[in-house]
């Protein structure tokens, strides 16, 4: 008989400022972020079974299942455009004519878990059911396909039917069928959901959608400062989905989205199309020792720790007592000077300024030998080195170093000047970006 987990009241805020962790939801689901692909950053609403089987062949046969990668997620498009006479929501006929269940097993043989997608609104972005007022009955039918993750939405839901309301819905409708599957909120930020998810959900995201460019890349991050202290194991912020292996971010942007994503502990979610992957996205996507900066087991999310112009410093504590830490180089491009010389203190780590320690190169996976109170490193114009520093005297107050304890000022001063979001409730960005794709209305 399958376990029925237990959600605790959803108006519970979690507002904790101290070094502990916030209380995250407990149903023994992601304890570290989640590792997968979603089709959506790729292929928006143009999917069909072939494609869908064809993408989970390839994230097996091109290592990435191999580096932690275990959660395939089909996006938005693959009901049908209306619920059936029950009210039941069922696979669309034409492109996934084998039904869900199939998809499933699919999914499943590969070694993999399976996720979909729904919307906490009348419809979808795109137009297709959602399950606002249908949550038990749409929960049952993904239970029943054998689903292990879900990610929903925000579209077309009206400003009166409030955010908490219909993300607590869907929750305690999942923790009903008694099956475990990975809540994963797609809120777009709407009603600061880092107060009040971390109750009722494995992730919640940060900010609007991201697209594959640097200035939405740094929207994305910089909506996500100073919210570490909202995430553990059980609940993570979630910036949004990687844009590596798209066109329009470089390949020093590309590693720099994936190094910080990976500090800042957030889901690590492949959008891309994996027949044209190159090998240096892959590299980046496979980087084994930055993967485990964001899969480490005390699963404490890094912060911004310093930052002069367009200089940042994120850092983060790991299990072991050591700290990540990824400098980051946002001068603006065509600079004269494309490389900087970024420094990390010692003292903005929670360690003292006479101290030895190890510092080893992640992405290079190389050891840069011991240095005492601080560490310079060379960083190209928009891209991360990402080091592991590790004290010669690792005592347990290493081991209890938070940044937004000893960063909370930076992180307010920042988020006190962040501009409004320009996302419409029921009308977000994505909307123009999938306006190309035709809505199918003759369908069952």
């Amino acid at each position: 008989m399958l376990k029925t987990f237990s959600i605790l009241p959803a108006l519970t805020l979690c507002v904790t400022i101290s070094s502990t962790l916030c209380s995250a939801l407990d149903n023994g689901l992601g304890l570290t972020p989640v590792l997968g692909y979603n089709t959506w950053n790729a292929f928006y609403g143009d999917i069909n079974e072939d494609l869908v089987k064809g993408m989970v062949d390839l994230l097996v046969s091109s290592g990435l299942k191999k580096a932690g990668y275990n959660y395939f997620v089909i996006d938005d498009a693959w009901s049908n455009i209306n619920r059936d006479k029950d009210g039941r929501i069922s696979a669309n006929s034409q492109r996934f004519s084998s039904g869900m269940h199939s998809m499933s097993k699919y999914v499943h043989k590969h070694g993999l878990k399976f996720g979909m997608y729904s919307d906490a609104g009348e419809k979808t972005c795109l137009g297709y059911p959602g399950s606002r007022d249908h949550e038990e009955t749409d929960a049952e039918a993904f239970a029943d396909w054998g689903i292990d993750f879900l990610k929903y939405d925000n579209c077309w839901a009206p400003a009166s039917d409030w955010v908490i309301d219909r993300y607590t819905a869907m929750s305690r409708a999942l923790n009903k069928t008694g099956r475990p599957i990975v809540y994963s909120m797609c809120d777009w930020g709407v009603g600061n959901p880092w107060l009040w998810a971390p109750k009722i959900a494995n992730s919640w995201r940060t900010t609007g959608d991201v697209g594959p460019s640097w200035e939405s890349m740094l929207r994305c991050l910089d909506n996500t400062v100073g919210l570490s202290k909202f995430a553990g194991p059980g609940g993570f912020n979630d910036p949004d989905m990687l844009e590596v292996g798209n066109p329009g971010l470089t390949e020093q942007e590309q590693r720099a989205m994936f190094g910080l994503w990976a500090i800042l502990k957030s889901p690590l979610v492949i959008g891309t199309d994996l027949r044209k992957l190159s090998k240096a996205a892959l590299k980046i996507l496979t980087a084994e020792e930055v993967i485990a900066v964001n899969q480490d087991k005390m699963g404490v999310a890094g912060d911004l720790v310093a930052k002069e112009g367009p200089e940042e410093v994120y850092a983060g504590p790991l299990e072991d007592g050591s700290r990540a830490v990824a400098l980051f180089n946002r001068h603006t491009s065509g600079t004269q000077y494309p490389i900087s010389n970024i420094t990390v203190y010692w003292e903005s780590l929670g360690m003292d300024s006479d101290e030895e320690a190890d510092v080893r190169d992640l992405f290079a996976e190389k050891n840069l030998g011991t240095f005492k109170g601080a560490w310079t490193g060379a960083v190209d114009l928009h891209d991360v080195r990402m080091v592991r520093i590790t004290p010669k005297d690792n005592r347990r107050e290493h081991q209890e170093w938070r940044p937004w304890v000893q960063h909370g000022a930076l992180h307010a001063a920042l988020r006190a000047v962040l501009p409004l979001s320009r996302a419409v409730p029921g009308r977000p960005d994505k909307l123009a970006r999938a306006a190309q794709q035709p809505l199918e209305v003759t369908e069952q």
